[in-house]
């Protein structure tokens, strides 16, 4: 056995200089870099619960006879959240209702045919009217919660039947 020991040693002889020349501690290996890279595109997103239904715009109870008018602005469900990129442009559509008629939307009777006409505009001043299906640019300040500017105007004169009135739009927001 000590033979055969020494005859390894022997073979390894030649290449001890080889090894001692790549084991050298003041040599280094060279240094490479990679990139990292991500692209972050422009989006929102609604999240909480019971998300197909946005808010209520509600004229509260009116009287029957007279000439009047109401404003009502946009009370947004609670538990839902709108929220963009920062930077975003956002724009929305609202439909003309359920019972949208001769160029106007309308709140129909709960348990009849009569209507009564109404108008939505994006300001408090009721000056920006929002027209049916077309878009209206919104502007923000918090990305992260962001509140649909809608405000809604009744006008009515003479008798109406009494009772609950109502109508359903739909809000599109693209980007």
């Amino acid at each position: 056995m000590p033979h055969r020991a020494y005859r390894f040693a022997g073979a390894m002889r030649p290449l001890i200089p080889l090894l001692l020349l790549f084991s050298h501690s003041g040599s280094s290996l060279p240094t490479q870099s990679f990139a990292v890279n991500a692209a972050i595109v422009n989006g929102c997103v609604i999240s909480g619960t019971n998300t197909g239904v946005y808010g209520t715009l509600n004229f509260g109870t009116l009287p029957a006879i007279g000439t009047y008018s109401a404003n009502a602005s946009l009370v947004q469900n609670a538990t839902i959240t709108l929220a963009c990129t920062p930077g975003t442009t956002l724009n929305m559509s609202i439909n003309g209702g359920s019972y949208y008629a001769s160029g106007s939307r309308k709140l129909q009777q709960t348990t009849g045919t009569n209507r009564v006409a109404y108008s939505l505009y994006s300001n408090a001043g009721l000056t920006t009217a929002i027209p049916v299906n077309q878009n209206v640019a919104l502007s923000y300040s918090n990305a992260n919660n962001i509140i649909l500017p809608v405000y809604g105007h009744l006008q009515v004169t003479g008798v109406n039947t009494a009772g609950s009135y109502t109508d359903t739009l739909t809000v599109t927001l693209n980007w």
